[in-house]
């Protein structure tokens, strides 16, 4: 998932995403990626294996399918998920109009209590954004083809908002 393009919108500048993907099938058959980067691990991975991946010198990162369900059965892992030590948790956007992921936002923010980076990943673009921002995104990995800095410029979409109990998008720190 790395990549030199500055694709990545995080406290509301653009930066190089250097998170990388832990693909367990092509990792050389291990259960865990290695303690020397920070890798991001599906969120079934990390439920299989929460003891290995504890008290790493590079928290892993989360992804969370959009399809995910936090029912009851799975309500006691997400709540785990959100107390443990991980870089940020990323919810993934198959397609464009797939907004199954705003609400498992929404659901880690005011059920879970989730206060740590929660990243947008997948079809991400520019005129969504400002919208998962006010979701409780506060990071967006730019679907590749796509103007990181105008995405930026979405998040100052809208001056006033109506929903005032939403999350107001993140600032930038430019002029």
């Amino acid at each position: 998932m790395s990549d030199s393009n500055p694709n990545l919108i995080r406290g509301g500048q653009l930066t190089v995403n250097e998170v990388q993907c832990f693909d367990m099938n092509n990792e050389q058959a291990l259960l865990v990626p290695p303690d020397d980067a920070i890798w991001m691990v599906t969120f079934d991975t990390w439920l299989a294996h929460q003891l290995l991946l504890e008290g790493r010198q590079f928290p892993v990162a989360v992804l969370i399918p959009s399809d995910a369900d936090f029912d009851d059965a799975t309500s006691t892992h997400v709540h785990a998920l959100c107390q443990a030590d991980i870089a940020l948790i990323a919810i993934d956007f198959p397609s464009y109009t797939d907004g199954r992921g705003y609400s498992l936002a929404q659901l880690l923010r005011n059920i879970y209590q989730w206060s740590g980076e929660l990243r947008a990943v997948g079809d991400v673009m520019i005129d969504t954004v400002y919208y998962l921002a006010r979701c409780g995104f506060d990071s967006f990995l730019i679907k590749p083809g796509h103007d990181a800095q105008l995405a930026l410029d979405a998040l100052h979409t809208f001056s006033d908002t109506y929903q005032k109990s939403y999350r107001q998008p993140i600032k930038s720190n430019r002029p």
